[in-house]
């Protein structure tokens, strides 16, 4: 499980309650802003203790269970592998993910990025905004991928997006 799909499965479990994050990050321990940016997908490693934590406050406990192969294409690992294989530096999957919910790409990631926009297919991006997107507002992940795609000067992406 990916730490955003954790951050996913938190806020609807806190919503469900009628938390507010103030009220969870504070049975939990932690700070409204952590929740916040665990929520947003946005929050770059969480330990086990703190997600125990989380989970205790809202009533669920972690459970471990052999992984389901998916009959549908995992198009982020896709994306990512083709985006870095110039490189010496690997783009990881958190980075990449990370940079798609907010929108900004560390500058050491640009050329990544890039070749992102560049050379992957749009059957791909695509399969990764629709990924991405269940972890935010409807909408935000392309949003935010045509912004990169700006920042970057690259025209194929706002293309892409107005024909999708």
């Amino acid at each position: 499980m990916r730490l955003q799909e954790f951050g996913y499965v938190v806020r609807r479990a806190r919503l469900a309650r009628d938390m507010t994050q103030a009220e969870l990050a504070r049975a939990a321990g932690l700070s409204r802003t952590t929740m916040n940016q665990l929520e947003n997908g946005v929050f770059p490693d969480i330990g086990m203790n703190k997600a125990q934590a989380i989970l205790a406050s809202l009533g669920l406990v972690l459970q471990i269970q052999p992984m389901r192969r998916s009959s549908r294409p995992n198009y982020v690992r896709m994306a990512r592998s083709s985006a870095g294989v110039s490189f010496r530096e690997k783009l990881s999957e958190g980075e990449l993910v990370r940079a798609l919910l907010t929108g900004r790409v560390p500058v050491n990631r640009r050329p990544h990025f890039r070749v992102l926009l560049q050379e992957v297919p749009p059957a791909v991006l695509k399969g990764m905004v629709e990924d991405v997107g269940k972890w935010a507002k409807p909408g935000r992940v392309a949003q935010n991928l045509a912004g990169i795609a700006t920042q970057l000067r690259i025209r194929r992406v706002p293309q892409w997006l107005t024909n999708a």
